[in-house]
């Protein structure tokens, strides 16, 4: 899958696209079932609220297929690395829950401002991908951007060790705003099977879910090989330090994998 030049100019401008049912809804909600399942595994990648139930897990395309499969599918791998001018290794891999009632919140931040302090990540050559496998709605805990806010740069943040189970470099609220009043503020929403591609730089936050209705997506954080992390100070699961070019597999290979399991 290849961007068109509009789409480029799209993103040089607003730092995300967004791609409505890029999945299929059976390609989705297997997904969905596999995530449940790793959900109720004691694991150490299997991080939780306070209350104990899942916020994220860790790595899952190292110990399951269909999130394997999903880590090297064309239609992202594709657009990123025209994007990124090259071959891309997996940085990151999370399946994030916005459990229904108990989804805590994601702080502003710039995953690329954590890379650079923590991992010693050179230049932000990165790209995540977000695979909605739940309708993601205005209600139940959507990601939230503000739009041109990649163009800043890495921004000042401070290390919130303290408001959820994961540490975060957060901005603060003046900076949030200043960017906010120039860019504005969106929450992409649509049903399962959605993908977002947004830039490492873009400033980004999802709130509380309170809502009756739970949400999972899936977060993918692709590098350009020649920009590596060189510093390995946090767990290998939560930043990989296999720098093997990514190969695509076929178009169906999730869709294949989903009818094997179903027979």
């Amino acid at each position: 899958m290849q961007l068109t030049e509009a789409q480029i100019q799209q993103f040089d401008r607003d730092g995300y696209l967004f791609f409505p049912s890029l999945f299929s809804p059976e390609e989705a909600a297997y997904l969905k079932g596999e995530a449940e399942k790793i959900y109720q595994e004691e694991r150490e990648e299997v991080w939780r609220e306070s209350n104990g139930v899942a916020r994220t897990a860790f790595a899952a395309h190292t110990y399951n297929e269909g999130f394997r499969r999903l880590g090297a599918h064309p239609r992202m791998i594709e657009p990123v690395s025209q994007l990124l001018d090259g071959d891309l290794y997996m940085h990151q891999y999370k399946v994030n829950a916005k459990a229904a009632f108990d989804g805590e919140v994601w702080q502003w931040h710039q995953d690329y401002g954590t890379w650079k302090r923590d991992d010693e990540m050179p230049e932000p050559r990165a790209m995540n991908i977000a695979v909605f496998l739940d309708d993601v709605t205005a209600a139940n805990g959507p990601l939230l951007f503000i739009p041109g806010s990649h163009k800043v740069g890495v921004v000042d943040a401070g290390h919130d060790l303290e408001t959820t189970s994961y540490p975060l470099w957060t901005l603060d609220r003046a900076k949030v705003t200043e960017l906010a009043e120039r860019g504005g503020c969106v929450a992409p929403t649509g049903p399962a099977g959605s993908m977002l591609m947004f830039s490492s730089l873009l400033v980004h936050a999802s709130p509380p879910n309170i809502s009756p209705f739970g949400r999972i997506i899936v977060y993918l954080s692709l590098c350009h090989v020649d920009n590596h992390i060189r510093a390995f100070n946090r767990k290998e699961w939560i930043a990989h330090r296999d720098f093997t070019p990514i190969q695509p597999l076929a178009d169906d290979c999730l869709s294949e994998l989903a009818r094997s399991q179903a027979a």
